[in-house]
């Protein structure tokens, strides 16, 4: 019994380790990390604004295999000189396990089937028109979406999501009080026109579950 639950405990951490540090990145707990991070995913959509993909990861890995080739032929060339005998400069990293855990590959490749299956549930019910008023509110949502998609395309929709994904966590940590009273409201509208609707137009209440 004793072993189970060692076992449970030591396959936990890798998961509940990676959400944390991944909230800590939208949060920006450590500022320079996550400059750095949102600072490259953001180079990067743009750099595939002007280049193609190939082009961007071709002078990416280029970039990268400069930096490491140069600081090792110039570690070499110091060992060389100084006679001594450090190794190889990226030893550390080389050491290092890199490999995903077998079980968080196994939970996440489950919840996204779960979602899969979830989502294409959830389309089929919508395009057969399950619920009349469930499928005129994603018809509004396609309707809506062919604007957007004649702004903007989908590299800077892309750059858009990234910039929300690390700002709005932060604005809605220091404003969460005002930002919660306005959307309850907005919410309370809505349902109010919604109801309003589906009682003057027949055929359009929801059925009784």
């Amino acid at each position: 019994m004793e072993n189970n639950c060692v076992d449970k405990k030591e396959s936990e951490p890798a998961a509940t380790q990676w959400k944390e540090q991944v909230v800590d990145l939208l949060y920006w707990r450590d500022v320079k990390k996550t400059g750095v991070v949102f600072g490259a995913a953001l180079l990067l959509l743009l750099s595939l604004t002007v280049c193609s993909i190939v082009s961007v990861c071709s002078y990416v890995g280029l970039a990268l295999l400069s930096v490491t080739i140069c600081f090792r032929i110039y570690k070499g060339i110091l060992q060389a000189i100084q006679k001594s005998d450090e190794g190889h400069p990226f030893k550390q990293y080389l050491d290092q396990e890199v490999a995903l855990p077998e079980d968080v590959v196994h939970k996440y490749s489950d919840l996204a089937l779960a979602k899969l299956n979830k989502t294409v549930c959830e389309l089929r019910r919508l395009f057969l028109v399950e619920d009349l008023i469930d499928s005129i509110k994603f018809a509004g949502l396609m309707w809506v979406l062919t604007y957007v998609g004649s702004l903007f395309n989908g590299l800077t929709i892309l750059i858009l999501v990234l910039i929300g994904v690390f700002s709005c966590p932060i604005v809605y940590e220091k404003h969460q009080t005002q930002i919660d009273h306005y959307v309850a409201l907005v919410n309370n509208q809505v349902k109010d026109i919604v109801g309003k609707v589906q009682a003057k137009v027949p055929g359009m209440k929801r059925k009784a579950e």
